[in-house]
């Protein structure tokens, strides 16, 4: 984009006061008013009666090497302010929002050649017709270059002029927008009309239901160039459902945007949509969120069970060795304990079984979550609400005022959260929160690298867990691993244990069962029906905290963590195959066989069968 010419490197107040037309002392001025008020520095100087305008626009044409647009070289008509961005895809409060108005004129004019084109010139303007006059109340704002160079390849011209004229385009492409709005009445009125369509609320309510049945956390509903698809995410895999035609999809997607609350006009911009939904006799949160795409928007709809009974520990599969970390670490009085993971490992569902356990009715517990996933008796729980500024640093800071005994944290983001969720340990309060990385003991390196000392980190921590989930073998159809399966399957066991892989005490001693899934009615031919959580838990205590004080690396870490008995995600997804559970393949899949691991990746493809 040929935006801003050849700038001059100095400063504006220094060419000002170089050219003697304002002093050090205005300098100074201007500058304490930035402080207090956020304005460029020479709209500063005039509202300060440091310079005239003239002289302040003179310079910064110098500057930055823009030319000065005459007042009669902008469009007159309040519909040409709209024109550039609409064929742009920009919306009209953005660009007020930014201070900007665009229009088109004539290629190749000289400085004083901006005037607009019209009628039909300007509605088929291309890189080669037009070029895009741009005046702007800073032309250097790198989030409007940004986003007109994406949306514009041909000549731009950057221009500038007094806060007279600006203000008066502004309140025309204001004036401009309303008209848009209100032409696009007849367009929105019909997606509305499409979207009560009889037919359409069926189909709609139909995968709802549907996707509940299945069990399924996501809805994904794709457009392509000829076709839609309707796609579950169950138990972490998608699966296709349906393909429709192309031309039910602007009816459909309508629908879903009014049942979430969103603008179904907007469809070039993403947009997040929420709201509690009833489906079958089950009230559901609904979150939605659209995201343009090449053929159309793609949306993908998250379902939340709000009377979804937390299942037990014994049921998320945190059992022998893990089981004892976490019982043992979530009755320390104060420290931090951390669960860590990707999206949907199922954290938040630890968590909460966590604060089961605590909640003696003794002590004052509270949550900051974002958003509050399940209700819980005798909790405080809080929203965090970034859009208003309430995150979840704000808001810990506002709980450690109520006097606390235990606290959640949804999910520790920052350095900010960090450095406070560490100091309210130190202070005795016992605070859960989770962390988004690939092992438990990666989460100290996460903690060093938001700011945290190494000897804070030792001195406030009390226990690290890790998890992803697992498909579950149907019951109902899985079959025993054949020969070779199995021997590939215990050449896994073998040399993990010949690594130094402590098994814990009996892990080994029961029959092995391996199994392989088959597929049936009851899981609908995919072998596998619900999950189970793997994990990896550490105990922050001897070795292991003195190698954390001494930033003695994760290699080292690891190794007093490995003398203490610590089980990696994949060894206990390896014991969980062993027990029938699971099948070697699936933890292959999920767990991998890389990290810390390498040599569990080369396992026999029987064994992954």
């Amino acid at each position: 984009m040929a935006g801003v010419g050849i700038m001059d490197q100095r400063r504006i107040g220094e060419l000002l006061q170089e050219a003697g037309a304002i002093s050090a002392s205005d300098i100074e001025q201007a500058l304490a008013y930035q402080r207090e008020t956020p304005v460029l520095f020479g709209q500063a100087l005039l509202r300060l009666g440091a310079v005239a305008e003239e002289r302040l626009l003179a310079a910064l044409s110098d500057q930055l090497g823009l030319p000065l647009v005459p007042p009669g070289d902008l469009p007159r008509e309040e519909a040409a302010y709209a024109l550039a961005p609409a064929a742009l895809g920009l919306p009209l409060r953005w660009l007020g929002e930014k201070g900007a108005v665009l229009w088109w004129a004539a290629p190749g004019g000289n400085d004083t050649g901006f005037a607009p084109l019209d009628g039909e010139a300007a509605a088929s303007a291309s890189s080669d017709t037009a070029q895009l006059v741009v005046f702007a109340r800073n032309p250097l704002d790198p989030g409007l270059n940004e986003r007109l160079g994406a949306a514009w390849s041909g000549q731009t011209r950057m221009v500038l002029g007094p806060n007279r004229l600006l203000e008066s385009a502004l309140a025309r492409l204001q004036s401009a927008g309303a008209r848009t709005r209100e032409n696009a009445l007849t367009d929105v009125e019909r997606l509305r009309e499409m979207a009560e369509e009889a037919p359409v609320i069926d189909f709609v309510n139909a995968v709802f239901e549907d996707a509940l049945r299945d069990g399924a956390s996501d809805i994904h509903i794709e457009p392509f160039e000829h076709e839609f698809q309707v796609r579950f995410r169950v138990d972490g895999v998608l699966r296709l459902v349906q393909t429709q035609p192309k031309s039910r999809f602007d009816a459909v997607a309508s629908r879903i945007k009014l049942v979430s609350a969103m603008d179904i006009a907007e469809r070039r911009l993403p947009q997040d949509g929420r709201q509690t939904v009833r489906f079958a006799g089950q009230d559901i949160d609904l979150r939605v969120s659209s995201l343009p795409g090449a053929w159309g928007e793609s949306l993908v709809l998250r379902l939340l069970r709000k009377r979804q009974e937390l299942p037990s520990l014994d049921g998320l599969g945190l059992m022998g060795a893990q089981r004892q970390v976490f019982n043992r670490v979530i009755r320390e009085p104060n420290g931090v304990i951390l669960v860590t993971g990707p999206t949907g490992s199922g954290k938040s569902t630890t968590l909460y079984r966590a604060l089961e356990l605590v909640n003696d009715g003794q002590r004052k517990i509270i949550t900051i979550e974002d958003p509050v996933e399940y209700d819980m008796d005798g909790v405080t729980q809080v929203q965090a609400r970034a859009d208003i500024g309430y995150d979840f640093a704000r808001g810990l800071r506002a709980i450690l005022r109520q006097d606390p005994d235990v606290i959640m944290i949804g999910e520790i983001r920052d350095g900010e959260t960090a450095r406070i969720a560490i100091q309210a340990a130190l202070t005795g309060h016992l605070v859960f929160s989770t962390l988004h990385t690939n092992t438990a003991l990666g989460a100290i390196e996460r903690l060093t690298d938001l700011g945290v000392e190494p000897f804070l980190v030792s001195a406030s921590l009390r226990g690290l867990l890790a998890q992803r989930l697992l498909r579950r073998l149907c019951t109902e159809c899985a079959a025993p691993a054949p020969p070779d399966a199995v021997s590939a399957a215990e050449r896994l066991i073998d040399q993990a244990a010949a690594r130094g892989v402590r098994w814990p005490a009996g892990a080994l001693s029961e029959p092995a069962a391996w199994r392989v899934p088959a597929g049936c009615d009851a899981c609908r031919g995919q072998g596998y029906t619900g999950r189970i959580a793997v994990y990896e838990a550490a105990a922050i205590d001897g070795a292991v905290k003195e190698a954390i004080a001494q930033n003695a690396g994760q290699e080292a870490i690891l190794d007093a963590a490995r003398r203490a008995g610590f089980l990696s995600m994949l060894e206990d997804g390896l014991l969980k195959a062993r027990a029938g559970t699971t099948s070697i393949s699936e933890a292959m899949r999920v767990l991998g066989g890389a990290g810390e691991d390498p040599g569990l990746a080369g396992a026999p493809h029987a064994a992954r069968a």
